[in-house]
């Protein structure tokens, strides 16, 4: 496995750890106001980044380019932010509005790279 697609998972454990430690915590407080975030970190970190992961194993020119590395970055970076965003926005911060909607952006950014990047490297 090369070392980008390592890289994913990774992270993408760490995503799932976090996942599951909110709605442990979630489930014993009986508060379920984070279940979007609970959510996102779900789909958008653990499955997501696992399946990129094992996406640019099987596409390894893919995973060689630097658009990888910058896909792999702005989805790091949008993800946690776009999480505190909405955890702030759940409970009431309406000035996380604007901070959620741009790191919104910046994940579709991510997203779209890893789709052009994949259809541009295919071999």
């Amino acid at each position: 496995m090369n070392a980008l697609s390592r890289r994913w998972i990774y992270v993408a454990v760490v995503y799932f750890c976090l996942a599951v430690g909110l709605g442990v915590f979630m489930g014993a407080s009986g508060d379920h106001r984070m279940m979007s975030v609970h959510a996102h970190l779900n789909l958008l970190g653990w499955v997501t980044l696992s399946l990129v992961g094992i996406i640019y194993h099987y596409f390894p020119r893919a995973a060689a380019s630097r658009l990888a590395s910058l896909q792999f970055w702005l989805h790091n970076l949008a993800l946690p932010v776009m999480m505190v965003a909405l955890a702030m926005k759940i409970t009431g911060t309406l000035q996380a509005g604007p901070v959620l909607g741009v790191a919104a952006m910046v994940l579709l950014l991510a997203v779209l790279l890893f789709a052009g990047n994949l259809f541009w490297r295919r071999a």
